[in-house]
């Protein structure tokens, strides 16, 4: 066994005598058999970071535990680099199927291609100085865009992301042909299809591609002066270093967000709370909770979010979400599954992304907690929400869901959950 594994498992045993704890009564606390801490204790076997965040929460170790593990870990990649937006063009292709593709390539490429002059005799640009001109234009483009927001929380990012692509770029030319406030405001407008489009982006799994969406739609509100959306795309960045498990970028990240004093007060609240994910991370309970705290009051002095709202919309209470989410990050999952239990409830019916993704944190956090009938029966719910929105984050808790109930794989309602587990997570269960 490695050093590491044997150096964490002498502190373990350090802090588990000191606490006046025989391995019976940590294997209780922890949801994990006598047997493995014992040979976690050897550095016969390796500690997993959740084992380790349980631990460390059961041991009062202050993090020290969880860190150990988090530090051993291999440092995530650095985000991609983000393409030059006028050395790279999409190009959208459509199957007879219904699905679709869009494919980066370069200007040479798409001229090589014909796509650029095949385009051109389809649609002309013409009418585009008269239609951004049009208020009536702008406020039906408005409406398409918060239609396509609630089409994101019923439907996979596969069929929602080329309309948000093409009607972005559509109200993107008509920015370029306005001038004065109409222009500012439909800068405005682009910003948010493509902030939209990279947090869709990410939902399919491409990291890549959600970082360009988020710089270009940056640049699009420096443009317009949005300070908002400047810093809220700082935010996006920190949500793909948090799937990353990457604590040290998702708290910097978010630090940066919040240092932003043209921001609004319910964006600055935003960024507080995924720097308290950060922490959560780090097994740093005391930051999170400070990190908590603040993302209360900056949250309650911001205003309701409005018809280009940024962030999170279907749920009511959020810093009250995150805080169950980030209880369960720091080894404590009962608390987490108390909060989760009563947020979770409050989710609109036809909210199925906002539903598959805290409640696999729910059914997570009563798992840890040994619920496993009860954390089962929820992961049915969930399931009937994730097979519709198919998204690459949600697939990240429900592998650790699976990784979780499969400590106790001979048990009947784990083994039924298998099957439909292994088919949303497109692998099987091992």
């Amino acid at each position: 066994m490695t050093d590491s594994s044997t150096l964490f498992g002498r502190e373990l045993r350090r802090y588990r005598l000191a606490a006046g704890l025989s391995l019976t009564g940590l294997a209780e606390l922890v949801h994990y058999s006598k047997g493995h801490l014992g040979k976690i204790e050897t550095g016969d076997k390796r500690a997993g970071i959740d084992l380790a965040r349980l631990c460390d929460a059961a041991l009062d170790a202050g993090g020290e535990l969880a860190a150990m593990v988090t530090e051993d870990r291999v440092e995530p990649s650095s985000p991609a680099p983000v393409a030059e937006a006028d050395d790279e063009v999409l190009m959208m292709t459509f199957a007879p199927d219904g699905t679709s593709w869009l494919v980066p390539m370069n200007r040479r490429q798409a001229l090589a291609a014909g796509a650029v002059s095949l385009m051109a005799t389809k649609l002309t640009p013409g009418a585009l100085p008269a239609g951004a001109r049009q208020e009536s234009t702008i406020a039906a483009f408005k409406q398409l865009f918060n239609q396509s927001r609630k089409l994101g929380q019923m439907a996979s990012p596969g069929i929602v992301l080329p309309t948000v692509v093409a009607q972005g770029h559509t109200v993107r030319g008509m920015a370029k042909s306005a001038s004065g406030p109409q222009q500012i405001e439909l800068l405005r407008l682009a910003a948010r299809y493509q902030e939209y489009a990279g947090w869709l982006a990410q939902e399919a799994g491409d990291d890549r591609a959600a970082l360009n969406w988020t710089n270009a739609a940056v640049d699009l509100a420096d443009a317009a002066e949005d300070r908002d959306l400047a810093a809220h795309g700082l935010i996006r960045r920190a949500l793909i270093t948090l799937y990353r498990d990457d604590a040290r970028q998702t708290i910097e990240l978010a630090a940066q967000a919040q240092a932003s004093n043209r921001a609004s007060a319910r964006t600055r609240g935003q960024a507080a709370l995924r720097e308290a994910q950060g922490h959560a991370l780090a097994g740093d309970y005391d930051s999170c909770r400070r990190a908590l705290d603040r993302a209360a009051v900056l949250l309650a002095a911001g205003e309701q979010p409005g018809e280009l709202a940024l962030g999170q919309s279907s749920v009511t209470d959020l810093t009250s979400m995150v805080t169950g989410w980030c209880l369960h990050d720091l080894g404590r999952p009962g608390e987490a599954a108390e909060i989760l239990d009563d947020q979770v409830s409050r989710i609109p019916a036809d909210s199925l992304r906002a539903h598959a993704r805290f409640g696999t944190r729910q059914a997570l956090a009563h798992a840890s907690a040994g619920e496993v009938d009860h954390a089962c029966g929820l992961a049915h719910g969930v399931l009937n929400s994730a097979e519709v929105v198919d998204s690459a984050t949600i697939r990240t808790d429900l592998r650790r869901l699976a990784r979780t109930l499969a400590r106790w794989h001979n048990h009947g309602e784990v083994r039924i959950l298998q099957e439909r587990l292994s088919a949303a997570l497109h692998v099987p269960i091992q």
